[in-house]
């Protein structure tokens, strides 16, 4: 072909490549007041890490060393080095694996303006983390692009039922910096304000509306515990109902809307409907602050020490959570139910040394007696391991954030027993259950052998009478 005929295609093909290489970056503005309750196109959510990117590189090792710092936040095509296993997500200061979260936020239909407060938290640890990640969850779902730093009610020191004292800050367990990487660099959709009052354009006296999920599908005839079998629906109801000029004006960046959760709106969102990976990895928005960590830590060292010289090379216990304080609601099984079936899983599997949990000082001494007697094992507790400026901070802390302690330990055992439905149970069985399969961790099989990691005591029997339900809306 002559020179001149090829001149003009080759031109325009040069042009084309060098427009789309440069091209500049599309922007993802938030949909209008008019728009957001129209339902979303479909969308290109990022992959996960994938085999065949991570062959790509010839000098990637098969096992790269565990994520930190910035590291622990990047999503796809950055997080490559991380196909599943690698990190052990059962660790209670284990790196944040971030994509499956940005997936979430990439498929979402965002409203500016809207906010969530997810301020209606109580209770133990197990119960904290469930109210406050059901919260955001919901308000992702929802569309929200404003988020308040979450509070704990704190729990009364003299009547450990009443949850309703002061509100604390984020920080009184968890690791509020932690909390607000996870979210910035994995949803950056969201801003994270401080307090209520940070936010811009809510005056002097906001107006909040509160919420029960639930109410805004046709549950009829549903067990009021069972979890919201909406949820795949619950953006578009909300929106629906947020359009309703009844229940107030359209959310906009100069007139925002505030939303906060009735108190009781957790294990309300079946974890395993967004996937393995959002169900393994949600959790660790919440990571324990340093303090805990850090006392915890120690504790744990401690306890494989007592271990090892009690004739465990590999300083491996057993780690009991005995559940029988007074706030303990009356239908949980009682103290010889709990402390027979963790006595014979003691005995089967041969332990010598036991770390227990527990709140009741007098059957704590009644289980360590009885341990002694039956099992031929020797039992302690924190309070025990620790001395010295150890114990004067552990003794300033908390009923509730002593627990911590005991969960950063109990993670630590080389097999749990624990009671259901305490959620501060389920919730570490859940935890330990990470280390079978990762990012692609399959759910927990309620009520057997389990994965031989734990043994949960309790009834198994009815789903909602038992409280079975916990174990699939509870994020590990």
């Amino acid at each position: 072909m002559p020179r001149r005929n090829i001149f003009l295609p080759t031109l325009c093909i040069v042009l084309l490549f060098a427009v789309w290489t440069f091209r500049t970056p599309e922007t993802r503005p938030y949909p209008s007041s008019i728009d957001w309750f129209e339902p979303k196109s479909s969308s290109s959510p990022s992959p996960p890490p994938s085999e065949s990117s991570s062959s790509s590189s010839p000098s990637r090792t098969k096992h790269p060393p565990p994520l930190q710092g910035h590291e622990a936040f990047l999503s796809p095509p950055h997080l490559i080095s991380i196909p599943g296993n690698e990190v052990d997500l059962s660790q209670p200061d284990a790196p944040f694996v971030g994509w499956p979260l940005k997936r979430v936020c990439d498929e979402a239909t965002w409203i500016e303006g809207l906010v969530y407060i997810c301020d209606n938290n109580s209770g133990g640890i197990g119960n904290i983390r469930n109210y406050i990640q059901t919260c955001i969850r919901y308000a992702l779902e929802a569309g929200a692009t404003g988020l308040t730093i979450p509070k704990i009610r704190k729990r009364s020191e003299k009547d450990l039922a009443d949850l309703f004292t002061d509100f604390l800050p984020f920080d009184y367990m968890f690791d509020e910096q932690h909390f607000r990487d996870a979210i910035n660099n994995s949803c950056p959709q969201v801003t994270l304000y401080d307090d209520v009052k940070d936010i811009p354009g809510v005056g002097e006296s906001p107006m909040i509306n509160n919420i029960t999920p639930k109410d805004l599908g046709n549950r009829d005839g549903c067990e009021s515990m069972d979890q919201n079998r909406h949820t795949d629906r619950f953006g578009q109801s909300f929106r629906r109902w947020l359009k309703d000029e009844k229940h107030g004006h359209p959310p906009t960046k100069e007139n925002p809307r505030l939303i906060r959760f009735n108190w009781g709106v957790l294990f309300d969102w079946q974890i395993y409907r967004d996937g393995p990976e959002m169900a393994a990895t949600f959790g660790g928005i919440l990571k324990l602050n340093d303090r805990f960590l850090r006392l915890g830590k120690k504790t744990l060292e401690k306890m494989h020490a007592f271990a090892r010289a009690d004739g465990a090379e590999d300083g491996a216990f057993l780690g009991i959570h005995l559940r029988t304080e007074s706030d303990a609601l009356g239908f949980w099984p009682h103290y010889d139910t709990q402390s027979e079936a963790y006595l014979r899983q003691a005995q089967k599997r041969g332990y010598r040394t036991a770390y227990l949990a527990t709140g009741n000082l007098t059957e704590a001494d009644n289980f360590i007696d009885a341990a002694i007697e039956m099992a031929q094992m020797r039992v302690v507790t924190k309070v025990d391991l620790l001395s010295d400026d150890e114990l004067d901070e552990l003794e300033s802390l908390s009923w509730d954030q002593q627990g911590l302690i005991d969960y950063v330990v109990l993670l630590g055992s080389e097999f749990f027993v624990g009671v259901q439905p305490s959620s501060f149970s389920v919730h570490l069985a859940m935890k330990r259950h990470l280390k079978t399969g990762g990012l692609y961790t399959r759910p927990y099989k309620t009520g057997t052998e389990g994965d031989g990691l734990s043994h949960i005591v309790g009834k198994f029997d009815h789903y909602w009478g038992g409280w079975l339900f916990l174990w699939d809306g509870m994020w590990p």
